[in-house]
């Protein structure tokens, strides 16, 4: 269980010892994986005592399940702002643009996450069984709603959504592969992927 982390009303100095905490952590786990970080690590790299970081989360799983949970939150707000007023093509571009933008902005943070989802999900499944899918099924009810208005082209609006994670998410979780087939990122790989994809899937949903 977590401790002074997961109190209703924390203090200032409670909010700022977690987000040292887990910032902390996103730089141990990164570098080490999960098995390989050490709360010892982590308490360094966090400027506190190991005592001092056991008050704050009983242990190493729980750090790295509120950092998932707090990283999952950030990495599902370009879906939830997919609004069923606007128009669907543009809508479903702009939700292409903002993940290229998490992936550029955060990298460390989807490879951490994929790391996770690699290994069977073993501090977050419940999540992804429970808010996430929420979320996925309330958007893609969204989209079925359009395709059935004749707005867009019939299309799988969950696999839609998975197609979309995978080649957005794609420019973080493997930069290097990436590096070694287009060559070093001059500055412009995340433009021109904008421009693909906006483009691909925009042809693919216009109804003809």
């Amino acid at each position: 269980m977590t401790r002074a982390a997961s109190r209703e009303n924390p203090t200032r100095i409670q909010r700022e010892k977690t987000d040292a905490i887990l910032a902390a952590a996103l730089d141990v786990f990164s570098t080490n994986g999960f098995h390989g970080a050490t709360l010892d690590q982590i308490a360094e790299a966090a400027g506190l005592s190991k005592p001092n970081l056991l008050y704050y989360f009983a242990s190493k799983d729980d750090v790295h399940r509120m950092l998932l949970e707090r990283l999952l939150d950030t990495w599902l707000e370009p879906l939830r702002r997919l609004d069923p007023a606007g128009d669907p093509v543009e809508e479903i571009c702009a939700y292409i643009r903002r993940k290229l933008g998490m992936a550029r902005a955060y990298p460390r943070e989807s490879r951490l996450f994929a790391g996770e989802i690699l290994q069977g999900a073993p501090h977050i499944a419940d999540v992804l069984a429970g808010p996430l899918k929420d979320l996925v099924d309330a958007k893609a009810g969204i989209v079925a709603a359009w395709a059935a208005a004749g707005r867009i082209a019939p299309v799988d609006p969950h696999h839609l959504i998975v197609n979309i994670w995978a080649v957005t998410q794609h420019y973080a979780d493997f930069d290097a592969q990436l590096d070694a087939v287009l060559g070093p990122d001059d500055g412009r790989r995340f433009g021109d992927a904008e421009a693909f994809l906006t483009g691909l899937f925009s042809r693919g949903l216009a109804q003809g």
